[in-house]
């Protein structure tokens, strides 16, 4: 089984990916991970790191192509990041998982111990950087929520009650009466160079 946990920062992909991996005896990794790891390398904050990509595309592109391999290569995983649902055009479930941006911004603030106005500016400028580049190199809608299977508000429960729930659809699906798996079209993966 190959599921993929998107969403934007704070909304509690991590939390659930790993939550999900757990409950499911499932494998799982982080795009953000590794990410951060590039950033640091680099001495790059993630910010910083996600602007730098706006002008070294391969950024982008190695990160990218690292997750499309594993969604290719590899089953029984539970792939986290941003564009995970859109290099994974064989996930058996796509997951988006979102919040208000000043929830988000809280959780982020309190995780990195900065404020809330500070987390919340990073957060837009991050968001526009990426929204950006996805489009640019992909033609990836990021916005477009129709690729995924559930789309869920993660202020609205407890990461337990999102937990649940997510585990419990994936559980109870049925394929025989599945009429809704999505195709993704029109993405240019191609530009991944694999």
């Amino acid at each position: 089984m190959l599921l993929t946990v998107s969403g934007p920062a704070g909304s509690g992909k991590s939390t659930t990916a790993a939550g999900l991996a757990e409950a499911l005896d499932l494998e799982h990794v982080s795009g953000g991970d590794i990410f951060r790891e590039l950033a640091a390398e680099r001495g790059y904050t993630p910010v910083e790191f996600n602007e730098l990509a706006e002008e070294d595309e391969r950024i982008d592109r190695d990160l990218d192509r690292r997750l499309y391999e594993i969604a290719r290569d590899r089953d029984g995983l539970v792939l986290e990041s941003r564009l995970a649902g859109w290099l994974a055009p064989d996930a058996d479930f796509r997951l988006w998982l979102d919040a208000p941006v000043g929830v988000r911004a809280a959780r982020i603030a309190d995780r990195e111990e900065k404020s809330i106005e500070q987390a919340r500016e990073e957060t837009l400028r991050r968001e526009r950087s990426e929204r950006k580049r996805y489009r640019d190199y992909y033609d990836i809608p990021i916005d477009d929520l129709s690729i995924y299977d559930l789309v869920v508000n993660t202020a609205r429960w407890t990461a337990t009650d999102v937990l649940a729930i997510l585990t419990t659809a994936i559980e109870r699906y049925d394929p025989a009466v599945d009429e809704g798996r999505y195709t993704i079209d029109g993405v240019d993966l191609d530009s991944l160079d694999l």
